[in-house]
Parts: C-alpha cells; sequence; structure tokens
C-alpha cells in the first residue's frame, strides 16, 4: 500500500476571505518525482487546471515550470487577493499509485474548522469538486458531524451552494467543477456547456471553467 501523504502544509495568508479545499495533489508530489513544467506548490500539477483558470481570470501572467519564482508567483498572487488553500485530506493509503479521489482509503482528514477558527476573516470555502464519494465536499460533510454542523443548501444548481454557522459566523461554500481532465465528461454534460459549444465550436471546457469560476473567486456571493 502506497502512503499517500500531503506533501504542503495550507497556505492561508492573514488576510485571507476565501479557501480553495481540494483533496490531494497527484503522489509525485509526494515521493517528488515531479515533472519538468509541475510547480513545486499546492495544485501545481501541469496537467491541473486550477492555476491556468486563475491565470486567466486575473491576468497573471503566470510561469509554468519547476522553479522558485513559478512558486513564489503564486504564493504573492494568493497574499495580494486574500485567498489560501487548505486541502482537507493529510493522508490516505492508495492499492493503485494513481491520482483518483475514489482510490483513497483510510483517510485521515485536516482539522478544517480549526483553521477556520484560527483564521476568523474567512467566511467562504471554494470545493475543487462536490459531494460525489470522496470529493472536497464529500469529506467536508464527514468533517463537520464531528462538530455536530451541518451544510444548508442555498442553491441547487451548479455549482452548489451552501452555508453553515460557526461560533456565529455564516460561511458559505461553493462546490465548483473540478478543474481536472477527470472532469471533462460531466462539464460536457452541462446544459449551459452545450449552449455555449453550440455557439462557438472552439468553446472549451476550460473557457467554461473560468466562466464558472470567476464570479466566487472575484465577486462576493449572492444567495
Amino acid at each position: 500500500m502506497f502512503l499517500h501523504q500531503h506533501p504542503y502544509k495550507p497556505f492561508i495568508p492573514e488576510n485571507a476571505t476565501k479557501l480553495i479545499v481540494g483533496t490531494l495533489p497527484p503522489p509525485r508530489f509526494t515521493t517528488g518525482e515531479l515533472k519538468p513544467r509541475d510547480v513545486d506548490f499546492c495544485y501545481g500539477s501541469i496537467d491541473g487546471q486550477l492555476w491556468p483558470i486563475l491565470n486567466r481570470i486575473y491576468n497573471l501572467d503566470l510561469i509554468f515550470e519547476n522553479t522558485t519564482y513559478a512558486i513564489n508567483q503564486r504564493k504573492a498572487f494568493l497574499e495580494n487577493n486574500g485567498i489560501g488553500i487548505c486541502d482537507i485530506v493529510e493522508r490516505a493509503y492508495r492499492s493503485k499509485i494513481d491520482a483518483s479521489d475514489l482510490g483513497m482509503l483510510n483517510v485521515e482528514l485536516r482539522d478544517l474548522i480549526g483553521y477556520l477558527r484560527a483564521h476568523p476573516k474567512v467566511v467562504t470555502l471554494l470545493f475543487t469538486g462536490g459531494n460525489s464519494k470522496n470529493g472536497p465536499e464529500y469529506f467536508f460533510r464527514k468533517h463537520l458531524k464531528k462538530y455536530h454542523l451541518a451544510l444548508d443548501l442555498m442553491n441547487a444548481t451548479t455549482p452548489k451552494i451552501h452555508t453553515f454557522i460557526l461560533d456565529g459566523r455564516i460561511i458559505t461554500t461553493v462546490s465548483l467543477t473540478a478543474p481536472s481532465g477527470s472532469a471533462n465528461r460531466a462539464v460536457g454534460s452541462n446544459p449551459l456547456y452545450k449552449k455555449m459549444k453550440a455557439e462557438n465550436k472552439s468553446y472549451t471546457t476550460i473557457d467554461f471553467r473560468v466562466l464558472q469560476y470567476t464570479p466566487y473567486f472575484k465577486g462576493e456571493i449572492d444567495l
């Protein structure tokens, strides 16, 4: 069995009002066998889409390479925009060494509620996936039960929006379409994507995610 340990501690600036919450990066980030264009930081896989999406939303001109400069670009962006990253999985075991969420076994979760209490300015959690088994929302729901808390549904369409109250503070969660190639099938079946694709044959799944992510990263959430 492969012990898939999260290689990065949560990165939460003091001014953070939003947290990006996922599960685990690909196993090569744990073993240190990175690809030349991977970035040794959260969501740094060259095969992933989160940083390309944010690059377009904010016009960041990011470098995609295994350098300290690329890491510092991403940290500076997060600090300047009050965004943190706190994936919910600390470690898991795998019988097959891949990045599948479903393949995670004996999962140990991080104390996300503890991090929220330590960072009282955070009022939004941006899940990089939904409530399917072993997704970030799925694990967060399990985590909330430990504290006798639960999510209240605010918006049932994708991306689903929930709220919960922590120590008198209203926290909103948004379950975004996962920024991974494996989620492209779900994007392809989305009615809005189908409409946009019919109107513009060059419209891509990343275009769709940019459209979906932008209001939740750059604006206030209207419940």
